[in-house]
């Protein structure tokens, strides 16, 4: 289904995106990041926030480190994980340094088999395929990024691109 490379390439891809986005909000207001924006989670900090939260968390599953700081497993407000866009920015710059590093090591055998977890979301334990669990990891980023860029579009803030041929080597 996927490959090392497949990750490697992913979470170069997903850092080299988050740098970009954080240009992006740097040039808006405090009160426009945080503005309702008729989005799933209202506004575009509210959703990077929520976007870093779920990184942490499925990062956390396939690396053993840390996962979010909040402790219980049925937290549903997962959009409040840092208070500005400095704290943000400096876990978020973490968060990508541990998906690059984490991707340099993952071998064929680390793909194989099922990730076992316990969702807080429906207070049940979950096993899957790890290597369909790191597609979702990587399409979750991606998704939400999609509808952080439709907001930054819409609120007139500088636009980046997001096609992988232009990774920067």
């Amino acid at each position: 289904m996927i490959s090392p490379e497949y990750c490697l390439l992913m979470a170069r891809y997903n850092r080299w995106q988050n740098a970009e986005l954080l240009k992006s909000l740097e040039s808006m207001t405090d009160a426009d990041l945080r503005a309702d924006r008729g989005a799933f989670f209202g506004s575009i900090f509210r959703t990077v926030n929520h976007l870093l939260w779920g990184d942490t968390l499925w990062i956390s599953r396939f690396d053993g480190g840390m996962g979010p700081a909040e402790t219980d497993l049925t937290k549903t407000d997962t959009t409040d994980t840092t208070k500005t866009l400095a704290e943000w920015s400096t876990e978020r710059f973490r968060t990508d340094a541990r998906f690059v590093a984490w991707s340099k090591g993952v071998t064929h055998l680390d793909l194989t088999g099922d990730l076992t977890w316990f969702s807080g979301s429906i207070q049940a334990d979950i096993s899957k395929p790890r290597a369909m669990c790191v597609v979702q990891m990587f399409n979750h980023q991606t998704h939400h990024r999609g509808q952080v860029h439709a907001m930054l579009g819409a609120a007139d803030a500088p636009m980046y691109t997001t096609d992988i041929p232009f990774l920067p080597e």
